[in-house]
């Protein structure tokens, strides 16, 4: 079956990647990417990629990788459209993560709440509304896979601006903690298994997902996880390495954070716990960086991102040259298997970002919530998930609750729930209004080049 995608960072660095090697191993798909970004030179590098990949013996099925010169170009006759921008650049994220350090505000990640989530909150949405209008303009029947932070919001755009559109969010942080479970079984009970052979179930937002039953055949994984906490607790357990392996890969942790939450609530946060701090009172995991250290993660400095995005240059022209060989790899990712799904080529269950319709008691219908749901041939059924506990709801229906003011504000261009949404942060609880006001201000400004042509800054004064 050959089919047009569009991507949409046709010159992502590492994403892309993922995605071309997963694609030429799909069994009985195939067909043309398109790939489109501002940075034409980045996609035009992972265009020789692509067809380097498309070209080795190992490659199970052909895709043809086309550079388009505009986004209509790219999404004219799409069957799928794939969403991974970077709002800015990364060293724009300096004023989203640093800049609050100096009024005593740490952040492990900064990209989906806290204050850096609202700055960067206001670079996405108006990007994400060009991009639905033009969906819906030109590929109204397409599928839309978004893979950008800030998840929720993005998707929550896209659906405001085309109520008709068929989108979701992908995100793999619930995979690791799967991978986690995995680990308790094979701690406890000396059952190796992988992550897809058990079941969750899932319910929340993105990057504060909660996993409330977790079984491998009638084994009750979570039932397992009281004993496993009090022997592992106090060191952590890392997964995937060392307890300590956070301290020379700041993207990784030792799953503390993890299992204090259940010990708290009998139910296990399924993001990592980067994030995880992030959405919790200040006081708790991040009042500085020696407490995220004493929970075993770290705070990742644009730095370290950098870092990591130059490496990723330097192997996207060796592998552009041909100086570095192309190995074809399956990643852990799922979104080729939703693809194949969606075309009517296998089924499965997968967590997925998208509208509330009651398959997540206790938020309002229409919110953007992050549960499990069944993709079969044109059709994600979302899967009703079980009521999470009280205290464990109430905190996540605070953020959402938060989301939808955050993105009235941006919706309307209006300063004022925009700033009240940033200071409901629990990172910014330690703010006086005052204080907070000048930063808000601050990081605005300090962005302003991505702003100016969507919100009147000068409105500013009147906070």
């Amino acid at each position: 079956m050959a089919i047009k995608i569009a991507y949409i960072d046709g010159g992502s660095k590492e994403w892309a990647r993922v995605f071309m090697n997963d694609l030429a191993l799909a069994p009985d798909i195939s067909g043309s990417v398109f790939l489109y970004d501002i940075d034409k030179a980045a996609s035009a590098l992972n265009q020789i990629i692509g067809n380097r990949i498309r070209d080795q013996k190992d490659a199970i099925s052909r895709w043809d990788y086309v550079l388009a010169d505009t986004i209509d170009e790219a999404l004219e006759g799409a069957d799928f459209v794939a969403i991974s921008i970077l709002p800015g650049l990364i060293e724009t994220m300096a004023v989203d993560v640093h800049l609050p350090e100096k009024y005593g505000i740490f952040q492990s990640v900064g990209d989906t709440v806290g204050p850096g989530g609202v700055i960067r909150s206001l670079r996405s949405v108006p990007a994400f509304e060009f991009f639905a209008a033009k969906i819906k303009a030109i590929c109204p029947d397409a599928w839309v896979i978004n893979f950008t932070n800030p998840m929720s919001i993005c998707v929550r755009t896209l659906y405001d601006v085309f109520p008709g559109i068929k989108a979701f969010g992908c995100c793999h942080e619930v995979f690791h903690t799967q991978d986690f479970l995995c680990k308790v079984l094979e701690e406890q009970q000396g059952i190796k298994v992988n992550r897809k052979d058990i079941y969750t179930e899932v319910s929340g937002i993105n990057h504060f997902t909660w996993i409330s039953k977790a079984t491998y055949g009638r084994t009750d994984i979570l039932s397992l996880l009281p004993d496993f906490c009090d022997r592992t607790f106090l060191s952590g357990y890392n997964e995937s390495g060392e307890a300590d392996a956070f301290l020379a890969d700041p993207f990784v942790s030792a799953n503390r954070v993890k299992m204090d939450l259940f010990r708290k609530y009998g139910v296990l946060a399924a993001a990592g716990d980067r994030h995880l701090a992030e959405f919790m009172d200040i006081n708790l995991y991040l009042k500085s960086e020696a407490v995220a250290h004493k929970w075993k993660f770290a705070l990742t400095t644009v730095k370290q991102r950098i870092d990591k995005r130059n490496i990723r240059i330097k192997e996207t022209l060796e592998l552009a040259s041909g100086e570095k060989p192309i190995v074809i790899q399956k990643s852990n990712e799922e979104v080729v298997d939703l693809i194949r799904a969606l075309l009517g080529k296998t089924s499965l269950v997968s967590n997925v970002n998208i509208v509330n319709r009651n398959q997540m008691p206790g938020l309002p219908m229409g919110r953007i919530v992050e549960t499990n749901a069944f993709f079969t041939n044109d059709n994600v059924v979302p899967l009703i998930s079980g009521k999470l506990p009280d205290p464990v709801l109430e905190l996540v229906r605070v953020h959402s609750d938060n989301l939808e003011l955050l993105y009235s504000g941006i919706g309307s261009r209006d300063w004022e729930p925009i700033f009240r949404a940033f200071m409901n942060q629990p990172l910014c609880s330690g703010l006086q209004k005052s204080e907070g006001r000048d930063l808000f201000k601050e990081m605005v400004h300090r962005t302003g080049r991505y702003l100016e042509k969507d919100y009147v800054l000068s409105g500013l004064q009147s906070l």
